[in-house]
């Protein structure tokens, strides 16, 4: 099934993989070498790829972001259909290459475009498609050059900020500087950069209180007042909390490098409860006794990112890093942070960690395999009955609130790995009724149908009846 779109001024890069800044439309239509002309709907956009596809309906094949080109055959017979799916899809602009199909671009469809707010191109004959590939490439490429060497010289300020004498507002400014935004420190009040407008004030200061207070997130997000805003939790249920007019994907890992800092700035102790932890650890020798009593979360990571930042985020100073990723423990829910695919376990008490690690381990696996950037332990289900009367028995209370079509449909579908087209030739229907019975079907069991621990026991279940 399509992908979900991609975030229009990020882009969802692969864990392990520093996200990148979208090519400006503008810089494609600069280059004259390419010769592309802006025709109906917005002039400015962001471009994170480029796909060709003359098929009606390409939808499903995009993650959001692309700047789709075609000589005209996919749109031919219902031009405000097509680019509204695609505008549905998230795709960044539709390119049409002039002959050897079309003379000129198609009035009406120019006219969807401008309806839908989609930016049409038109591609001249001597421009091949692979060219205009190549120059979104090269400029990504670019960028991203440009933006690591941005966050690097941001991280080096910083630390070079948290040597200085006073080095709590030095670090505030020097981050305020590099996101070029205004920065809060909570409780205390202190601040650096640029007077909020107040509607951004206020909602950041309720970002700061939510994931100050015991138990809360270890870092939230909002946008309010015209600014991006966000809040990383520190030591002692401090926060951090960062306001810009605009964000790159460089934000995030500069701003973790400072949260970072200013825990080990700020606790009233090296490292804050988990050094007192370790502490009793060494002196008692009772790993059980060391840690409060949870729940606590094992947390598994690959990635490219930065292990301090990647702690400081999920609110824990407990990390070990070793080759080919970290293991963590923390007494925070862990969110998917980028840059990072995870594997998390269930929440266990102290006395359960080990059992936690190998949840963890196994759900990073999950995470991998099936290329998302979070995955979280599920119980063995299905798969760990034993006995024929048991597996029906556990079968026909999994199954129980489908109906015998929603059975048959969604059999088919697991049969055919998900594929709607595929499903649908096998059951004489639509695609798009496959694509509801599954969504149905998802509601009523209230399990994830994409999850693969699900669908292998969904499987096993349909195949007892």
């Amino acid at each position: 099934m399509p992908a979900a779109p991609r975030d229009p001024e990020y882009g969802n890069g692969p864990a392990g993989e520093p996200l990148t800044p979208p090519v400006p439309l503008a810089s494609l239509l600069a280059d004259r070498e390419l010769g592309l002309r802006h025709l109906a709907g917005p002039a400015a956009a962001g471009v994170h790829g480029v796909h060709a596809s003359e098929m009606p309906d390409p939808s499903p094949y995009l993650l959001g972001g692309e700047l789709l080109l075609t000589a005209g055959a996919g749109p031919a017979d219902d031009p405000d259909g097509y680019v509204a799916r695609l505008a549905g899809a998230g795709a960044a602009a539709l390119g049409f290459g002039v002959a050897p199909v079309h003379e000129e671009v198609p009035a009406a469809l120019a006219e969807a475009c401008a309806r839908h707010g989609l930016p049409l191109l038109e591609v001249p004959p001597r421009t091949p498609f692979s060219a205009v590939a190549r120059a979104v490439g090269r400029l990504t490429a670019e960028a991203r050059t440009r933006e690591l060497r941005r966050t690097t010289e941001a991280q080096q300020a910083l630390a070079a900020a948290a040597a200085r004498p006073d080095p709590v507002p030095a670090v505030l400014a020097r981050l305020a500087a590099s996101l070029g935004g205004s920065v809060a420190l909570w409780p205390g009040g202190r601040t650096a950069g640029p007077e909020l407008p107040d509607p951004a004030r206020e909602a950041l200061s309720a970002l700061l209180a939510l994931v100050g207070r015991e138990g809360g997130p270890a870092t939230a997000t909002d946008r309010a007042g015209g600014h991006h805003l966000a809040a990383y939790a520190l030591a002692g249920r401090a926060a951090l909390g960062t306001a810009t007019p605009a964000r790159t994907p460089g934000d995030h890992t500069v701003a973790s490098v400072a949260a970072v800092l200013l825990t080990l700035l700020t606790a009233e102790r090296p490292a804050g409860a988990e050094a007192a932890a370790l502490t009793r650890l060494l002196l008692d020798g009772d790993p059980a006794a060391a840690l409060t009593p949870g729940p606590w979360y094992a947390v598994h990571a690959r990635g490219s990112g930065d292990p301090l930042a990647l702690a400081a985020a999920l609110g824990t100073v407990l990390l070990d890093p070793h080759e080919g990723g970290v293991r963590l423990l923390t007494d925070r829910e862990p969110g998917a942070q980028p840059g990072w695919r995870l594997g998390v376990s269930a929440p266990v008490g102290r006395e359960a960690l080990a059992a936690a690690d190998a949840q963890a381990g196994r759900a990073l696996q999950r995470a991998e395999a099936a290329r998302t950037p979070l995955a979280r332990h599920a119980d063995a289900g299905f798969a760990g009955l034993v006995g024929e009367a048991e597996a029906r028995a556990h079968a026909e209370a999994l199954l129980g609130p489908l109906s015998p079509a929603l059975r048959e449909t969604l059999r088919a579908w697991l049969a055919h790995h998900g594929s709607w087209d595929r499903t649908a030739a096998a059951l004489g229907v639509h695609r798009n009724t496959v694509r509801q019975r599954v969504a149905r079907c998802a509601v009523l069991l209230g399990r994830d149908v994409d999850d693969p621990d699900v669908r292998m026991e969904l499987w096993f279940a349909l195949r007892q009846e």
